[in-house]
């Protein structure tokens, strides 16, 4: 069964520009784990990149969500098209936009990238998981747990070890707009609280940690549970 990763592009493109020596490291991460028997199917997103484009539309002009959230998508293939190539003979032949087809492919390493408006990257991980019929996702960002409120904004902010979708719902809310900053975002809550699905909240760029996730064993982050 293949392992669900929600990548997001802050992991691949920080705002200080590209780490190739962690994109080694990463590369490295997958690669022996997949030698050691995993598959794994990688959601990049869009981060910073996407939202710099957002932002600027927004300061040009009036513009519909539908039009952000492409803009959006787009960044988020454009990022998953350089992971792709990342992993090169390792990975599938092209990075896949619908997390509904149904692939044959020996390959063990599958990259998947933002799917159409009204969504994020985390709702193509719950689509995804479904249609390859995984229970869990690991959600990788840049932060070490997902919080009750903004840390940055809130000295009482309280991180989350283990909640309930019910509590985590009423958290992040039940709406989308094109940039939302979430740990994981409304629309993919819904739809993963419906599906009884795990999802691990775990800084991305932590390694020895994320493998320790990836191996079933105890790590450090979020987990959001049934």
């Amino acid at each position: 069964m293949y392992k669900i990763l929600s990548v997001g592009g802050s992991i691949i493109i920080p705002k200080t520009g590209f780490d190739v020596s962690f994109l080694k490291k990463f590369r490295k991460l997958i690669l022996d784990q997949v030698k050691n028997g995993d598959k794994f199917i990688l959601i990049v997103g869009g981060g910073g990149t996407a939202r710099q484009y957002q932002d600027a539309l927004r300061g040009v002009h009036k513009i519909s969500d539908s039009d952000l959230d492409w803009i959006g998508i787009y960044a988020t293939r454009f990022n998953a098209e350089m992971v792709r190539l990342m992993f090169a003979q390792y990975a599938y032949k092209e990075v896949v936009c619908d997390p509904n087809t149904k692939l044959k492919t020996n390959k063990k390493i599958i990259v998947c990238a933002g799917e159409k408006p009204g969504q994020s990257t985390d709702t193509v991980a719950v689509k995804l998981a479904k249609n390859f019929g995984s229970r869990q996702v690991f959600n990788l960002s840049n932060i070490d747990y997902a919080y009750d409120k903004d840390p940055a904004k809130f000295k009482n902010a309280r991180r989350i070890e283990q909640m309930p979708w019910s509590d985590f719902r009423k958290i992040v809310g039940s709406k989308w707009t094109p940039g939302f900053s979430a740990p994981f975002d409304p629309i993919a809550s819904a739809a993963a609280q419906k599906m009884g699905l795990e999802v691990a909240i775990i800084n991305g760029t932590n390694l020895p940690n994320l493998k320790r996730a990836l191996g079933q064993k105890s790590f450090k982050g979020s987990l959001i549970h049934p």
